[in-house]
């Protein structure tokens, strides 16, 4: 297998110059109301606002848009368990190739709808994603195409390591940054850039505790298949990845598992304090600080707001 290139600042600076007028620069807000509740300096960073309603979409463009035209006449498949397949179906879209996106059964139907919508030709197979995966790759080998990993994908981590280096341009002395954490590409994106821009910031990665595949891959060093069954899809893997693991292991500062159940009160108390609607991964990073609230107790916290895209049957769910 081909070794895999860590990314670093400069490749994440030359990607933001790259994407910038493909993808929205987002707001870092703070919040009197959270600021409160943690006793702690709190902002968010909104890429609920973003394009597509995720972070993910500023890997794929950034993907795509370095690619060969021949790769591109070759087209792309990758899997998803949803946000990720937005990205990739619409940079493919951008930039003029075909794309197709495997799903698993039961993915969020609103993430599905807008990656046919998209132009992408839509599969379903699979109970979770990793199922999804290995079907993709079966798929791009038989029909000459390149495969996107989610994870193992220098680019996709060059481009939305982007949304870190925006939140050091828009805040200054951040003590501590949350992290969503299912692949990792995000998580990994923002510690390399941490490490090099603020050194004495900690990044702080959050993961479901019913899918916590990466977590037990941080501390113990080996990636093993572990049960997933997590409401949060963004953050639904069964396995950690080569590349981002490698990243987070030499460079996340610590790590949080959080209960299904306080995903769901951090998405509606975002609701009360923020007015905007956070998916499950987005608000792993709000349950997590209420979780460690002792330890963020006078500090200046960013929280990542990863996503927005909650469906109408998720956010019912929610408020009952």
């Amino acid at each position: 297998m081909k070794k895999l290139t860590e990314p670093n600042l400069n490749g994440i600076k030359k990607s933001h110059n790259a994407i910038s007028k493909h993808v929205l620069r987002t707001p870092v807000r703070h919040y009197p109301v959270l600021s409160e509740l943690l006793d702690a300096d709190v902002w968010v960073k909104h890429e609920n606002f973003q394009l597509l309603g995720a972070f993910k979409v500023r890997g794929g463009i950034n993907l795509v848009s370095k690619t060969s035209s021949e790769d591109r006449s070759r087209g792309f498949v990758t899997a998803s368990s949803g946000n990720h397949g937005q990205s990739i179906a619409y940079a493919s879209r951008t930039f003029g190739a075909e794309c197709t996106v495997v799903l698993p059964d039961g993915a969020n139907p609103t993430k599905a709808d807008n990656i046919a919508f998209l132009g992408a030709n839509l599969i379903f197979h699979g109970d979770v994603f990793e199922r999804s995966r290995e079907y993709a790759e079966e798929l791009a080998e038989r029909d000459g195409a390149r495969f996107v990993c989610a994870a193992n994908t220098p680019e996709l981590i060059e481009g939305v390591g982007t949304y870190t280096l925006e939140i050091y341009e828009d805040l200054n002395d951040i003590d501590v940054i949350l992290v969503p954490i299912g692949a990792g590409s995000g998580a990994a994106g923002a510690c390399i850039v941490t490490d090099s821009v603020s050194p004495s910031t900690k990044v702080i990665g959050v993961q479901a505790a019913n899918a916590p595949a990466a977590y037990h891959a941080w501390k113990s060093g080996f990636i093993r298949t572990y049960p997933m069954t997590t409401l949060a899809e963004g953050l639904a893997t069964e396995s950690a990845y080569e590349l981002t693991m490698g990243i987070l292991r030499t460079r996340l500062k610590q790590f949080e598992l959080v209960e299904d159940s306080d995903i769901l009160q951090a998405i509606k108390l975002y609701i009360h304090a923020t007015r905007t609607l956070v998916e499950h991964a987005g608000a792993s990073t709000l349950a997590a600080a209420l979780n460690i609230k002792e330890q963020l107790r006078g500090k200046r916290v960013v929280f990542v707001a990863s996503g927005g895209n909650v469906t109408v049957d998720q956010l019912k769910s929610v408020l009952d």
